[in-house]
């Protein structure tokens, strides 16, 4: 299989983190759940992953690293702590079901979206600049979409919530790991991330990193610490961390965020970059597919429309091939909305450290001989 769903989860690991998660299985218990070897393993294992992820993504103490399931669930954790009954969210156009559903789903708050046409950092900063100046409490932003790659200016954007005093959550699902993700620098209140995607480790982890206030809980229940205290902790991580954690995902985790440091963030950004770029160039030349295209403001994701073909069925047609990608909306229609293609979708290409100049010379000969195929 030519593996091209990296954008939904990196299916192809370091070998490291199979080892730390099978090694986990049989050797650690629950940390903060007994003073024996195997509950010190776990307790251990859990502090090198914050303490890694804290140099990664410049938080000033792993403490403020709290493991999550998901990005999805960061995220609602994030919201349910910062948005209030009356507020006001500013988001921008190309947000993920992750951050749209939980909104919507809060009848007692204003969502306002900041619109510009993708691959268009300037003008999306402008559209963001001219929100705030009519008043927002919270600004929601993904750092790249994950329908087009479009990296989202959150540099600028969070300079100007900083001069605002608006308090910014950034959704670094589609950029973690290939680009640089700083939640000191950009004064967030919080960064939400998978551990499954760009941080190569296993699926049901993710990273909630957290800023200078202290959150209200999602959920309440034990935590292995102040047990006697019926309310949550006031300290984090605790005071998120409700219940037994996911040991052996946070050890693959841990394995896969070594394996970044290792190879490093920015080569692995400018790989990615570079084999998308390869992508987009091969298929711009194959009449009757239109590439959605932004060269510097894009990421090692693209999407792409064949003229006559139902992107469904284009997908149908790579799969029997043996050509992973993903067709459709991508649980992301307000993007799709954006860019007008919410009645077509699209058929999305994600690269990985795993994937070859050589995979993408086979898939485009391959969609070339489709396109020949299947739309006369």
């Amino acid at each position: 299989m030519i593996y091209l769903d990296s954008a939904a989860t990196t299916m192809e690991k370091p070998a490291s983190v199979a080892n730390a998660t099978a090694w986990a299985m049989t050797h650690m218990a629950s940390p903060g759940r007994g003073g024996h070897r195997a509950g010190m393993r776990a307790a251990d294992t859990l502090f090198e992953l914050r303490e890694t992820a804290a140099q990664l993504f410049e938080v000033p103490s792993p403490d403020r690293v709290v493991l999550t399931y998901n990005a999805t669930h960061a995220i609602n954790m994030a919201i349910h702590a910062l948005v209030r009954p009356g507020d006001t969210v500013l988001i921008s156009g190309y947000e993920h079901n992750a951050v749209t559903r939980p909104l919507c789903a809060r009848k007692d708050i204003h969502i306002r979206v900041a619109q510009a046409p993708v691959f268009d950092q300037k003008g999306m900063l402008e559209a963001f600049r001219r929100e705030l100046e009519h008043g927002v409490d919270v600004v929601i932003c993904t750092h790249v979409s994950n329908v087009f790659g479009f990296i989202l200016p959150v540099e600028e954007l969070s300079q100007l919530c900083q001069d605002k005093g608006v308090p910014l959550l950034v959704d670094a699902s589609q950029s973690a790991g290939s680009l640089p993700v700083r939640l000191s620098a950009w004064g967030a209140a919080y960064v939400a991330m998978p551990g499954h995607k760009g941080l190569y480790g296993p699926q049901g982890t993710g990273l909630l990193l957290c800023g200078e206030e202290l959150p209200t809980p999602l959920l309440y229940g034990g935590t292995g610490s102040e047990s006697k205290n019926q309310a949550m902790p006031e300290v984090l991580p605790d005071r998120l961390e409700a219940g037994t954690q996911n040991v052996a995902g946070a050890a693959g985790l841990l394995a896969g965020l070594r394996f970044i440091q290792r190879k490093g963030i920015s080569r692995i950004g400018a790989y990615e970059h570079c084999l998308c770029t390869h992508m987009m160039d091969a298929l711009g030349r194959i009449p009757g597919i239109h590439v959605f295209r932004g060269n510097a403001a894009q990421s090692g994701v693209c999407s792409i429309t064949v003229e006559g073909m139902d992107c469904e069925e284009v997908g149908a047609w790579l799969a029997r091939r043996g050509v992973a990608v993903r067709a459709g909306l991508h649980c992301a229609p307000l993007a799709h909305q954006t860019a007008g293609t919410l009645d077509t979708g699209t058929v999305r290409l994600s690269f990985s450290v795993f994937n070859t100049t050589q995979q993408v010379h086979s898939v485009a000969a391959l969609m070339g001989k489709m396109v020949r195929c299947c739309t006369k």
